[in-house]
């Protein structure tokens, strides 16, 4: 009877023993499984830089994966790289989510899909070099002083000028704010990293410019001004017109008013003159009647083109300055829809004037 009772509860116990062994078993399964699943699986932005440096084995890798809240704990991901004989992890730089569960992680790692660290800039028509200095120094590890000290480097414009057909001595004006404005062709351009250098960034948009401008090279070399000539006259349309059509009749304009030994009369180069950018205030009345070789609007600048670019223009600019149509008028004004109206002499154009300020049409800041 006694054997009987002993037997009994020897089952008993060995029964507890594997219900016990049943749900750790089944507990460890739970918690594993759940531990492979993502940290933030709703977070949208869940972007998270790492970097896994050369020689780190999966003990590294996971301490690393887990202090940036990638994975839930460490031991699941060696559990996870042992079963599935993960052992080819690479080093690298990764971006990595935490709405991704660890086996994708460990995939992206395994592959090697190390972080894309190119900068993407656009630099926008019409703008001069200061906004380019301002975005280059957004967007990468320089400085706008590390541009305007390039730009000030006579040795390295001169190693330009030799390099590239459309640069010339006219560029190294003592006048001249910065010898590359207008050459500075408007585009989205794509650079290795942050690091990417001022020279660097330059170099890649000066060969962009000749490979758009060696199929114009033809027709400037047909015309009476120079390359730094039409493109002065190209940012100066840029600015004062918004289409390729206006443009072209500006351009037109332009010449017309050069014929007549008139000045170019273009607010677009006072605000210049002066930096003050477009938008910022108005012209004060000093400034506009203020000699500089940039304002068309001050004295002695009968007959002249200011003396280089005012903005970096579009290729389209360069077209309508190369191309401009034949206008009979001397004067143009656009309203604050940016539609632009031609005169042929001054009295047309102070009626045209008139009449925008009596429909609200005038541009006021």
């Amino acid at each position: 009877m006694e054997k009987s009772k002993s037997k009994k509860g020897l089952i008993i116990i060995i029964a507890i023993c594997m219900i016990i062994l049943v749900v750790s078993i089944l507990s460890f399964f739970i918690w594993y499984k759940n531990s492979l699943k993502a940290v933030s699986p709703n977070e949208k932005d869940s972007s998270v830089r790492i970097v896994i440096p050369e020689k780190t084995g999966t003990v590294g890798i996971a301490e690393i994966l887990y202090n940036k809240g990638l994975i839930k704990n460490e031991l699941s991901m060696k559990i996870y790289a042992k079963i599935n004989k993960i052992n080819n992890l690479q080093a690298g730089k990764y971006d990595l989510n935490r709405s991704d569960d660890l086996p994708t992680i460990l995939s992206h790692i395994q592959n090697g899909d190390i972080a894309n660290d190119e900068v993407k800039i656009t630099f926008i028509e019409g703008k001069n070099i200061r906004w380019f200095a301002k975005k280059i120094a957004d967007k990468t590890n320089n400085t706008e002083e590390d541009v305007y000290n390039l730009l000030k480097d006579e040795e390295y414009i001169d190693s330009l000028i030799k390099k590239y057909w459309f640069l010339t001595d006219e560029i190294k004006d003592s006048q001249i704010y910065y010898p590359l404005e207008g050459y500075l062709l408007p585009d989205t351009y794509v650079f290795e990293n942050e690091d990417v250098s001022v020279k660097t960034i330059f170099n890649i948009i000066l060969n962009y410019m000749d490979k758009k401008l060696m199929s114009l090279k033809d027709v400037i070399n047909s015309k009476t001004y120079t390359v730094h000539q039409m493109l002065t006259l190209a940012s100066m349309a840029e600015l004062e017109g918004k289409s390729d059509t206006d443009r072209a009749k500006i351009v037109g304009v332009f010449f017309n008013r050069l014929n007549a030994n008139m000045s170019l009369g273009s607010d677009v180069t006072t605000y210049y003159a002066f930096k003050v950018d477009m938008g910022e205030r108005d012209l004060t009345k000093q400034e506009l009647n203020t000699y500089s070789p940039y304002n068309t609007r001050g004295p002695n600048m009968e007959g002249k083109i200011p003396i280089g670019p005012i903005c970096n223009p579009s290729v389209s600019a360069i077209k309508a300055a190369l191309n401009p149509e034949a206008i009979d008028a001397l004067y143009f004004v656009a309203d604050k829809t940016g539609k632009v109206y031609f005169s042929k002499d001054l009295d047309e154009h102070n009626e045209t004037i008139k009449q925008l300020k009596e429909q609200g049409l005038w541009y006021e800041y």
